[in-house]
């Protein structure tokens, strides 16, 4: 099961948010990291009291179920109201104690995300692709003439071919603008789903591409 934490940002933004940690850790070796970026309509209130609402859609679903996975996992919730772009400064700080306080691989950091959560993933991957070993928007939306921050990270973005919420075009046109600048980002567009591609995309497969990337990586796997 996951635990439901606080993080107190005295110079920014301060948010709730959810931890998986895998049975069995071993205290002395580094673990590998998943970020988790909810979309719109899982925001909650400040107080915290609607934070479950975070794990209804990916991984988080499935370890409510009881599923576990090899990675620690967290996922931050967006206060109601609000949005993902106006946090990155925040969400730094937030991955670096979480890096700090869970003994992190920060080799092996990983960023995912769905509809407003896959455009956070877009936005904070482009804005600092140092930290992120492989990301892996979900019917996100990015800024595709900054694809060039983008060749040097393992990229897997998901989109669903009918989806009318976010244009399937977005996820194309950031693909295309990585890859024209010597990336090797792939897209997944899935027939006949609209905007829930996400119920396609988080599977085991994606999990097992994730734990085989890493930043000492030389190629983009």
């Amino acid at each position: 099961m996951y635990e439901k934490l606080y993080f107190d940002n005295p110079s920014g933004n301060s948010f709730h948010y959810l931890r998986y940690i895998p049975k069995n850790v071993n205290k002395d070796e580094k673990i590998p990291l998943l970020v988790f970026m909810h979309g719109a309509g899982e925001r909650g209130n400040t107080d915290g009291s609607e934070v479950d609402k975070v794990a209804k859609h990916g991984y988080f679903a499935r370890v409510a179920e009881g599923k576990e996975y090899p990675f620690v996992m967290v996922a931050p919730q967006c206060p109601s109201g609000n949005y993902w772009g106006s946090y990155v400064e925040s969400l730094n700080k937030f991955l670096d104690r979480m890096i700090a306080e869970n003994n992190i691989d920060t080799d092996r950091v990983y960023l995912t995300g769905l509809s407003m959560g896959g455009t956070a993933s877009w936005l904070w991957s482009l804005g600092n692709p140092e930290r992120f070993a492989a990301v892996a928007p979900v019917c996100g939306e990015g800024i595709s003439w900054y694809g060039g921050n983008l060749v040097k990270i393992p990229i897997r973005a998901f989109h669903g071919d009918c989806d009318d919420t976010v244009s399937p075009h977005e996820s194309l046109a950031m693909v295309s603008s990585i890859n024209k600048r010597g990336g090797k980002a792939s897209l997944t567009l899935f027939p006949g789903v609209r905007h829930n591609a996400w119920d396609y995309a988080y599977n085991d497969e994606l999990i097992e591409w994730f734990a085989s990337q890493s930043l000492k990586n030389n190629e983009v796997k």
